[in-house]
């Protein structure tokens, strides 16, 4: 397979020569005209500063500039900007640089796609990593690369798993130190999972954690018989990192096959957990799985929120998360502890959690081969796109999606490089579906307010010092709110889905918000 690149104007040789070292990534919240990193920082906030856009001007919010794919592909970006470059991906394996004042493309890079892929769910790249003079990219054929910032010119490239066995990566890398993170995706084919890091410069595997334990590792009790060697687990979404402890947290995927468990009885570890990791090494430090032995294809791949609160009267390092089974919860960033818990979406299959956080169920809630209605959908109570937190407001967002569906039980063989289901679902036809986004207290999970949208959500949220919280709210309607009261205070119709992250930055004082409409990239600013 042969790259393709191409520089289209000679600025970019210039305007994409800033480094961008590690210090820089991890005292991002010194520079908010840039966001230097997947979540705009590593503790997952999707917070920014910037408050020229704020809850009195964004009435005058317009469209700068809108950059088009030119492909029918999912477009599910989240950009990276650095010192007025902008870096996007583009289904299924474009990366580009473009001025982040005007749109103007600087380079481009295509990475050749093999003929023999096996994907579940299109061929979507949700973003990038930057690091010193290089942009890191996974490709949908599960390569990961290092691209000169410059130029698109490729410096090393390595294959971390073979696509002809279901392989795959739509994640966006994390830069820390001196690694590259990542993980990769695939689980509808059985794969076993895992999460890697490479060193920036050289490409060289540092260490592998693996996200379903082989024989003699810790968690491989919870997989019955060999189960564990189509385990799945997969990685979709970039994890978070805290630097003070030197731990990443990364959010795994569902265990194979998706709807029948009695082939792999057990908890099936780490499947639907976080995984706390030791950054330099790998080493597992702790982790809490949100759904053991899960038969309903609830992923726990969002995005960890790093707080730092009170708990309780007491300070405390969290970790939170709204789940795709429905339920919201706190965590001790220390060592996983579950702290509190409670729906924020319908939920039928259990009715609460235990002390330590592990579901109560409801009987007979398994898929069944005639079908078993349960609330959330296969969809979830949330999915793959970012929440946030704005400290301004001490609120958690999560973009809620309300949801039955019929779950089935199926036939699971294996056979490598084929879907590893073994059932599917059907959602209720007599059922309006709808969508919400919900602000809920950090510390209890408690509704403080909702929008509430007519189909269900699909884009991620933003949060500003502007007292603003950005997202797709439904129809192809990118909006602002107010963030402590969720009020509407301006509207873009778009017209076309949303399913993508928003950002914000600031070019040559003035502040800009991107988005992914449809198959192009919005860019808006305020009118003078």
């Amino acid at each position: 397979m042969i790259p393709r690149w191409t520089i289209l104007f000679s600025a970019a040789a210039s305007l994409c020569a800033q480094n961008v070292p590690y210090e820089r990534i991890l005292n991002s919240a010194r520079e908010p005209q840039n966001w230097l990193t997947y979540s705009g920082n590593y503790n997952g906030q999707r917070y920014s500063t910037l408050n020229q856009v704020n809850e009195t001007t964004v009435k005058r919010l317009k469209v700068a500039w809108v950059h088009q794919t030119g492909t029918l592909e999912s477009h599910q970006t989240s950009p990276i900007v650095v010192d007025g470059v902008m870096l996007i991906t583009e289904a299924p394996n474009v990366v580009k640089a473009l001025d982040a004042k005007t749109g103007t493309q600087f380079w481009r890079y295509e990475h050749r796609i093999p003929s023999d892929l096996r994907l579940c769910c299109g061929r979507p790249n949700r973003g990038l990593a930057i690091l010193n003079d290089s942009v890191y990219y996974a490709s949908i054929q599960g390569d990961l690369l290092a691209l000169d910032t410059r130029t698109g010119r490729v410096k090393w490239q390595v294959k971390m798993a073979d696509h002809k066995l279901g392989y795959s990566s739509t994640v966006a890398p994390l830069a820390v130190k001196d690694k590259i993170i990542t993980g990769i995706a695939g689980g509808e084919f059985g794969i076993r999972a895992f999460i890697d890091a490479y060193d920036a410069k050289t490409g060289k595997r540092v260490w592998r954690f693996y996200t379903v334990p082989g024989d003699g590792e810790p968690g491989r009790e919870t997989w019955a018989g060999d189960s564990h060697k189509t385990g799945s687990a997969s990685i979709w979404i970039t994890g978070s990192y805290d630097p003070e402890s030197n731990v990443t947290i990364w959010g795994t995927g569902n265990p194979g096959p998706d709807w029948n468990g009695d082939v792999r009885k057990g908890d099936n570890l780490y499947s639907d957990s976080f995984v706390a990791l030791d950054a330099d090494t790998g080493e597992r430090k702790w982790h809490f799985q949100f759904t053991p032995h899960d038969t309903h294809d609830w992923d726990a791949t969002q995005v960890p929120v790093l707080l730092d609160g009170t708990f309780r009267g007491a300070r405390r390092k969290m970790v939170v998360t709204g789940n795709r089974n429905g339920f919201y919860y706190v965590l001790d960033r220390d060592n996983g502890k579950f702290l509190q818990g409670k729906p924020f979406a319908k939920v039928t299959w259990a009715t609460g959690l235990d002390d330590n956080g592990r579901p109560i169920l409801v009987p007979n809630s398994e898929p069944t081969e005639a079908g078993n209605l349960i609330w959330p959908s296969l969809g979830g109570g949330t999915n793959w796109y970012s929440p946030s937190y704005s400290p301004l407001a001490n609120l958690f967002y999560v973009s809620t999606r309300e949801q039955g569906a019929y779950y089935f039980k199926g036939e699971a063989i294996y056979k490598p490089g084929e879907f590893f289901n073994g059932g599917g679902q059907r959602t209720v036809p007599e059922e309006e579906p709808y969508g919400a986004i919900r602000a809920l207290d950090p510390e209890t999970g408690n509704l403080k307010w909702e929008f509430r949208m007519v189909n269900p959500a699909n884009a991620g949220i933003l949060t500003t010092a502007g007292n603003l919280l950005f997202a797709g709210v439904g129809q192809g309607d990118f909006a602002a709110l107010n963030s402590k009261t969720g009020a509407v205070l301006w509207r873009f119709k778009g017209g076309l889905s949303i399913g993508a992250n928003p950002v914000t930055y600031m070019v040559e004082g003035r502040q800009y918000v991107a988005v992914a409409i449809g198959k192009g990239l919005f860019t808006f600013d305020l009118m003078e």
